[in-house]
C-alpha cells in the first residue's frame, strides 16, 4: 500500500487536522512513512495566520518539486489547510507540480482524492467548498501512537508505556470550525468559515472512546472555543454552551484532566469563571489573548473588550484561583500603533505579569481590513519593540517560574523530555512542564514531585522524592 508524510504548520487546529486525516489513511491501508524522502504522498497542512508561514509552506513545496520529484516522478504532492482554502487554484497556477490543494472543510475527502490520484483518474484536484456537517467528520485519532514518524509536528512525546503500542496520554479534541469574530487582523473567519459546532453527546462519546483507549487529558479545540454552540446550544439556567460542555465532559469517568484553547476574553463569563472553581477536572490554566495594552489598538482590531475589561478577567481568574496560570497572544506593530500606545502595552504585562506570552509581530494578510489602513508600521520599528516586549516578558517569566523552586507540585507524565529523550517531562495542572528523571512506569501516571530548580519556561523535579518511585 502506498504511504503518506504529512508535515504541519501552525496551531494546536493544524496539528488535530493532520492526525484526523493520517488516521484514515491508515484506515484505508495507507502506511506513514518515516520521512518525505521515501513517501508516495507528501501532504503539508498550511497556516495563514502569519506571512511566515505561508512562505515556509511554499519554499518547501518548491523544493519537493524539485528534489523529489526528479527522483521519484510519481510521487503525490498536496496542499491541506488554511492556505490551501485561500489560494486555492493559485497554488497550482504557481506551482504546477502540486496534484492536490484541500480546503479547511473538506479534509475528510483526502483518502478518497488519494486514491484517484495514484490511481491515475484524475490529474488534478482543487477543492475547497464549503461542505454542510464538516465540523462533526474529524473524530479520526492515532490511537495507538506507533507510527507518528510520519506525521511532522505531531506531539508524539506524549504518549505512555506498558503491553503493546505506546498510546497518547493527552489528546486533541475539536468541538467546532470557524471563526464569527472577524478580527481587522485576521485571516481565519475567511479560511476556517464560519462557526458551527458539534453536539454535546457527540464530542463526550468521542472523549469517552479517548478515555477508554488510555488518554489521561484532552484539550478542547476551537478558534474561538468559548464560543462553542451559542447558535445551537444556548444558554441554560445562565450557564452557556461551552460551560454546559465542561460539565458534562467533567463527569466522564477515568478523565483526569480538562483544557482548553484557544478562547476570546470576551468568552469569560461568570459561569466560566465559576466553572474553574467547582469543575474538579478542568486545570486551573487559561490563555487569555489581549493582543494589545490599548483601547484604541484594541478598538481597531475589533476585539471587543476594553484594557479594563481584560484586567478584571485576569482578576476574576486569580481570585478564584490564586495559583492560575495565564499566557496571552499580543501582537506588536498594528496599524497606527503609536510608541504610547506599545507603552500600554508594556504597562498591561507589567501589571498581569503573565506566566508566558507569544508575542507576534504583525503581518498583514490579504484581503483582511488590516491590510489596508493607515499607519502601517515599519518593520524595523516592529523588529524593536517586538525585542523589548520579549525581553519583559521573559525577565517576568523567569522570576515567576523560580518562585515554583522547594514547592510541591502534581504533574501528568507524558512521556520523554523533548529535549532530552533520557529524561521524563510532564505538565502541573497551571501548564508548566517539569522534567525529572523516571522509569517507563511513572508514564501517564499523576505524581507529586519537588521542584529543585527553574530554566526557561521549564521546572526540574527531583526523582528522589516522587511519591512512590
Amino acid at each position: 500500500m502506498p504511504s503518506v508524510y504529512i508535515k504541519t504548520y501552525g496551531c494546536q487546529m493544524n496539528e488535530r487536522d493532520s492526525e484526523a486525516v493520517a488516521a484514515q489513511l491508515l484506515a484505508r491501508g495507507y502506511d506513514l512513512a518515516p520521512s518525505e524522502h521515501v513517501a508516495d504522498v507528501i501532504l503539508l497542512n498550511t497556516c495563514s495566520v502569519r506571512d511566515m508561514a505561508e512562505q515556509k509552506a511554499l519554499n518547501k513545496m518548491e523544493n519537493l518539486a524539485a528534489d523529489v520529484r526528479r527522483s521519484r516522478p510519481n510521487v503525490v504532492l498536496g496542499f491541506m489547510g488554511c492556505m490551501a482554502q485561500s489560494r486555492g487554484r493559485e497554488l497550482i497556477d504557481r506551482l504546477p507540480d502540486v496534484d492536490l490543494v484541500l480546503g479547511t472543510q473538506k479534509f475528510h475527502r483526502a483518502a478518497e482524492y488519494l486514491d484517484d490520484l495514484l490511481a491515475g483518474g484524475r490529474d488534478q484536484v482543487v477543492d475547497v467548498e464549503a461542505e454542510q456537517g464538516s465540523e462533526a467528520t474529524i473524530r479520526e485519532h492515532l490511537l495507538p501512537l506507533s507510527p507518528l514518524q510520519g506525521l511532522s509536528g505531531s506531539r508524539d512525546a506524549a504518549r505512555v508505556g506498558g503491553d503493546g503500542p505506546p498510546t497518547r496520554v493527552s489528546a486533541f479534541v475539536s468541538i467546532m470550525q470557524g471563526c464569527n469574530q472577524y478580527c481587522t487582523f485576521c485571516i481565519v473567519p475567511y479560511t476556517r468559515g464560519e462557526e458551527r459546532s458539534r453536539t454535546i453527546g457527540d464530542i463526550v462519546a468521542e472523549i469517552r472512546e479517548l478515555v477508554s483507549r488510555g488518554v489521561k487529558e484532552i484539550t478542547l479545540l476551537g478558534q474561538i472555543v468559548t464560543s462553542y454552540g451559542k447558535r445551537e446550544i444556548g444558554a441554560r439556567d445562565g450557564k452557556s454552551a461551552f460551560v454546559q460542555l465542561l460539565e458534562s465532559v467533567d463527569a466522564i469517568e477515568g478523565l483526569e484532566r480538562i483544557r482548553f484553547t484557544s478562547p476570546h476574553p470576551k468568552g469569560y463569563g461568570d459561569d466560566l469563571v465559576e466553572a474553574y472553581a467547582r469543575l474538579p477536572k478542568l486545570c486551573e490554566s487559561a490563555h487569555v489573548p489581549v493582543q494589545s495594552g490599548s483601547d484604541g489598538v484594541l478598538k481597531r482590531m475589533h476585539r471587543g473588550y476594553t484594557r479594563e475589561r481584560f484586567l478584571g478577567i485576569v482578576e476574576k481568574l486569580r481570585r478564584v484561583k490564586p495559583e492560575m496560570g495565564i499566557t496571552t497572544d499580543i501582537i506588536v506593530g498594528f496599524p497606527g500603533e503609536t510608541e504610547a500606545d506599545f507603552g500600554e502595552t508594556l504597562s498591561l504585562v507589567r501589571e498581569t505579569r503573565f506566566d508566558n506570552a507569544f508575542v507576534f509581530k504583525y503581518s498583514p494578510r490579504k484581503d483582511t481590513p488590516a491590510a489596508t489602513m493607515p499607519g502601517q508600521v515599519p518593520a524595523q520599528v516592529i523588529e524593536e519593540r517586538h525585542g523589548r516586549l520579549l525581553e519583559l516578558v521573559n525577565e517576568i517569566g523567569k522570576e515567576k517560574y523560580r518562585r515554583w523552586v522547594g514547592r510541591r507540585a502534581q504533574i501528568l507524565v507524558e512521556g520523554p523530555s523533548r529535549k532530552n529523550p533520557a529524561r521524563l517531562e510532564g505538565r502541573t495542572r497551571a501548564n508548566k512542564i517539569v522534567v525529572f528523571e523516571g522509569s517507563q512506569r511513572h508514564r501517564g501516571q499523576l505524581l507529586e514531585v519537588r521542584i529543585t530548580r527553574a530554566g526557561s519556561f521549564t521546572l526540574y523535579g527531583d526523582p528522589s522524592i516522587l511519591d512512590g518511585a
